[in-house]
């Protein structure tokens, strides 16, 4: 843990209780003066740090913008998703950095973030809008114990603990539509892209995309996108803070990793289920070049959609694009 997460992390256990410097410095091992330049320079970055004769340092304010080292300051020390956090003020896309650093043997629940990307992307190569400042656009590197098949679990709990932070942040609730996106009505406020580098039988690393659209204004959105798309602050008449908003989509997606390779997914599932806009309506999925249509009824243990075709048979459905049709 580096010198400002554990500044950070004093702070924020301290409260407006206080820390004194000298505390500060026997923690991190350092002397008094390399504590006071540490928080010069965090006060630089935006964080309003009081320094009272009495109660030493105290944190009063942290600024809407995202910083690696006070993201892990208010995560759990033992975790696995955040284990390390950087963030780029500008990337391509955060899935490109994740997955050099996959390749590079890099342990899982290292996360990227990134304040704007040039080239962000979406499920089947469509563009994600990701303008500076204003949402959260992320990845995780996970290297789950699962087969391929079962890979869409890593969607369904990374959509549970989208909404579940959402709701927890905002009040809001939101819906998910299968398989990827958080919907407020038929408008979309975040996406999940899931990528696999795997084996017949073994996952060797998946890398986990998202992104949540926060604090844009409904008229910055493209013109191609603006009937269907939203943000948080849209739906909730106010701007949000980012890092909470980020801390807490963490935390969840931490907590329901370690559930799934406890073998609980299926009340995940479940809450999937409550969550969903997709079953029990018909839909329209095209896979490929091929297409499906029916009424979509469960998820199957290990995450994929089961529709009922016209025809009576049940397909598996584990990925594609789906329609929601208006009268079903």
């Amino acid at each position: 843990m580096n010198p400002d997460t554990q500044i950070l992390r004093a702070l924020r256990d301290a409260g407006e209780a206080g820390t004194s410097g000298a505390i500060l410095a026997r923690q991190l091992g350092v002397s008094r003066a390399a504590v006071w330049n540490r928080i010069e320079e965090l006060r630089k970055a935006g964080y309003d740090i009081e320094a009272s004769p009495h109660h030493g340092y105290i944190l009063r304010a942290t600024p809407d913008a995202l910083h690696g080292d006070d993201l892990m300051a208010r995560l759990p020390v033992n975790r696995i998703i955040g284990r390390d956090v950087i963030v780029f003020s500008e990337t391509t896309s955060t899935n490109d950095i994740v997955e050099k650093l996959a390749r590079d043997g890099v342990a899982e629940g290292s996360v990227v973030f990134a304040e704007s990307q040039t080239r962000g992307r979406g499920r089947l190569g469509r563009t994600w809008c990701s303008p500076s400042g204003c949402g959260l656009w992320f990845s995780v590197l996970l290297r789950p114990n699962l087969r391929p098949t079962a890979a869409t679990q890593l969607t369904v709990i990374s959509a549970v603990a989208v909404a579940r932070a959402i709701e927890r942040e905002t009040g809001l609730h939101p819906e998910i539509k299968w398989p990827n996106d958080i919907l407020f009505g038929h408008r979309k406020a975040a996406g999940i892209l899931l990528e696999l580098n795997a084996e017949l039988d073994r996952i060797r690393y998946a890398i986990l995309g998202i992104g949540i659209d926060v604090n844009l204004d409904p008229d910055s959105f493209p013109p191609d996108v603006r009937n269907v798309a939203t943000s948080l602050s849209a739906e909730a008449g106010r701007n949000l803070n980012r890092p909470s908003l980020a801390t807490a989509v963490l935390r969840e997606l931490d907590h329901l990793y370690a559930r799934l390779h406890a073998g609980d997914f299926h009340e995940i599932g479940d809450e999937w289920m409550r969550r969903c806009t997709t079953l029990g309506r018909r839909v329209s999925i095209r896979i490929g070049d091929r297409s499906i249509a029916g009424r979509a009824e469960a998820l199957d243990e290990e995450g994929a959609l089961l529709v009922r075709t016209e025809h009576g048979t049940l397909e598996r459905i584990i990925g594609g694009d789906v329609t929601l049709e208006k009268n079903g």
